[in-house]
């Protein structure tokens, strides 16, 4: 039954017009003059205002942090260069992929060349005039076998990368990927200013809506608004400053005290008490976002098979989604594939807890009351401490003996994660199974946390993640994408038991269109340029 508030929600949105809404109001006995101020009221708030300083409080940040997007590995920094610069594409608040820097862009029918179209009449923050040759020194930066950027993995279909005119890049693919669009929107591949060849990323110049004016690692970065930015509609605020406090309770107390208007990773524990304040709204959008505890399959014991089974078969996923995330999500089954996603596997059965089994393969690996060291901490994931406690606790009645390592905060993400054998992490997903087969899960990606590159299965594996982004038939670009979900689940060493909403407190200050991005935290992580002071 539609009430009140889904009237003003559909103002806001512009589904109705002026003599609709009257209609519609006075169907639900509000008086003509009551009706016509809420729809004042309703539009004036859906109207993005200018000016003030945005200060958010995020739940990532390291010391060892740089502005080359090549090295970007958590929200802080994702955040921090779609603060201050653009890519090629982008996906937008609806999930829809949607031209940034390009303009335009053709494909041929076997999806092996692309030709983009640049927008002319953009500037970098110095005042240099955008082109294709930013372009092409930007994404040379994560090609060739110098490169330690994280992004190369995704590039390395491309076999020739072209300009073909002051404001047009040619692509030549290696083979058909009709996701190609989707790679270039990945967060590492910022277009930044060319300087004799090579993209320049010391100098901290984009074409964003926001200058950096400071950037302290692991501590804040802190912006102003760019007076000549390309989007009319975007970058309302004046100033932006984001803060780093990986600290759960010292985030949420900061957001509570209003010393910031936002925050990400809310505790689910504390979801309801957060929720209570006046001042403070509740936004959780679902999407990709998975926690996961990856086993790197070339460090004993994990090299080990049926050891990686038993561990897999002694989590109890249903507990963890109940406990640590409070309902506020869903349960996992060992592949990075969500049900939100095209090509996802709903014909796998559901790993379950199982004990006895468990047993079973630990004694075929002949390491019964094996001691496992899991490393984990909050800078992993909220929850991550409490989460392989009960993880300790589900698998010692499957004969293992799980020893939870607590490691430091700062420094996580260079010293543990991809470091150390098994340990906590989480990942924001991706929007399409190739996307995030590419980024964590092929032989040769440099985010390879399972390090599960050789092997008869995971041969198999690559193998068909290559046949599948050429496949132009659906049918069966499914069933491989259907196997190699099958193949990551059973010979893997990712352990996946939850598929986690994202939850952030946000003053009630501030506004937002209706529909807020799920592909990752903080509205897509566009929230500085997206959101407003109502």
């Amino acid at each position: 039954m539609v009430d009140i508030k889904d009237l003003e929600k559909a103002a806001r949105a512009g589904k109705l017009d002026r003599r609709e809404f009257i209609k519609r109001a006075g169907a639900l006995g509000l008086s003509l003059p009551f009706a016509t101020s809420l729809l004042s009221q309703s539009v004036q708030a859906a109207m993005p205002k200018r000016g003030g300083k945005f200060v958010q409080g995020s739940r990532h940040g390291g010391t060892t942090d740089t502005l080359d997007p090549g090295t970007h590995e958590n929200g802080f920094m994702q955040n921090l260069v779609y603060t201050y610069a653009n890519h090629l594409f982008e996906v937008d608040n609806t999930g829809e992929l949607i031209p940034e820097l390009a303009e335009s862009f053709e494909a041929s029918k076997d999806a092996k060349t692309w030709v983009i179209r640049l927008r002319k009449g953009v500037e970098f923050h110095n005042g240099k005039s955008f082109g294709a040759d930013d372009v092409v020194s930007s994404l040379n930066h994560h090609r060739g076998e110098d490169s330690k950027s994280a992004g190369k993995s995704l590039l390395d279909a491309v076999v020739d990368m072209k300009k073909t005119g002051s404001h047009e890049v040619t692509f030549k693919l290696s083979g058909g990927n009709a996701d190609f669009p989707f790679i270039l929107s990945d967060y590492h591949f910022a277009i930044l200013p060319d300087f004799n060849g090579k993209m320049d990323w010391q100098a901290g110049f984009g074409t964003g809506g926001y200058i950096i004016d400071r950037f302290e690692p692991g501590v804040r970065a802190t912006f102003k608004r760019n007076p000549n930015y390309f989007k009319s509609n975007r970058a309302h605020f004046d100033e932006v400053e984001t803060i780093s406090l990986v600290d759960t309770t010292a985030r949420q107390n900061a957001v509570m005290n209003q010393e910031v208007h936002a925050i990400n990773g809310v505790d689910p524990k504390t979801v309801h008490l957060l929720g209570r304040n006046p001042s403070i709204s509740i936004l959780e959008t679902t999407g990709t976002l998975h926690y996961t505890f990856p086993m790197r399959v070339t460090m004993a014991p994990f090299d080990n098979y049926d050891l990686r089974m038993a561990v897999k078969l002694s989590v109890d996923r249903e507990q963890m989604v109940k406990k640590i995330l409070l309902g506020h999500g869903a349960v996992g089954n060992d592949s990075p594939i969500a049900s939100s996603m095209p090509f996802y596997n709903d014909q796998m059965p559901q790993r379950k807890y199982d004990p006895d089994k468990a047993k079973f393969h630990l004694k075929k690996a002949g390491m019964e009351g094996a001691k496992l060291d899991l490393s984990t901490s909050e800078a992993a994931f909220s929850g991550a401490v409490d989460a392989a406690l009960l993880l300790k606790d589900s698998a010692a009645k499957a004969g293992l003996n799980v020893n939870v390592v607590r490691e430091p905060k700062d420094g996580y993400w260079s010293n543990v994660w991809n470091k150390k054998a098994w340990c906590a992490c989480y990942w924001g997903g991706r929007p399409t199974p190739d996307w995030m087969f590419t980024a964590a899960y092929v032989a040769d990606s440099n985010w390879n946390d399972t390090d599960w590159r050789t092997g008869a299965k995971a041969d198999k594996f690559n193998q068909l993640v290559l046949a599948a982004r050429s496949e132009l038939d659906n049918n069966k670009r499914r069933e491989m994408y259907f196997e190699a979900q099958e193949l990551v689940n059973d010979d893997g060493g990712l352990v996946l038991p939850m598929f986690a909403n994202y939850i952030h407190a946000v003053n009630k200050k501030v506004a937002h269109d209706d529909k807020v991005a799920g592909n990752w935290e903080n509205d897509g992580n566009k929230n500085v340029e997206r959101w407003w002071f109502a």
